[in-house]
């Protein structure tokens, strides 16, 4: 009986000291890997993937009043969407939350002195529908 209980320790104690060695594969990874980690919370919340053919259906009704029907802009309205370079140096998630947000009039950045309302004044917009304008602008933007 001794023995048999001798034999469930040890058993026990080797399964302890190899979960507990289990854990390093993980560190290691993490450790090798400093700049994805840091860089993975901006992206982590990653806009969906757009649609762009749906995006351009969605454009003509929400954007096409101050960006026109080529996203070309409209004087003193909206710019154009086509050649900006703003567009081009922001990433699909920070255009979706620019989209979702708006320009107010009194935003510094805003050179037209005409607000842009959030989700392009349509408030029941989805999240996925500005993806889709967002894949839209991507595909006629000029780079």
């Amino acid at each position: 009986m001794r023995k048999q209980i001798t034999w469930i320790l040890i058993a026990v104690l080797a399964m302890m000291v190899l979960t507990a060695c289990g854990g390093d594969d993980k560190k290691e990874e993490a450790a090798a890997q400093p700049a994805a980690a840091a860089a993975a919370p901006a992206e982590a919340a990653a806009a969906p993937a757009g649609d762009a053919a749906n995006g351009g259906k969605i454009y003509s009704t929400a954007c096409v009043a101050c960006h026109g029907p080529d996203a070309k802009g409209v004087t003193g309205l909206g710019k154009d969407l086509t050649t900006s370079t703003w567009v081009g140096e922001q990433s699909d998630t920070q255009l979706v939350e620019f989209i979702k947000k708006g320009r107010d009039v009194t935003d510094p950045l805003n050179t037209t002195g005409v607000a842009m309302p959030p989700k392009g004044g349509n408030p029941a917009m989805s999240e996925q529908e500005i993806a889709d304008i967002v894949a839209y602008v991507r595909s006629i933007h000029q780079q």
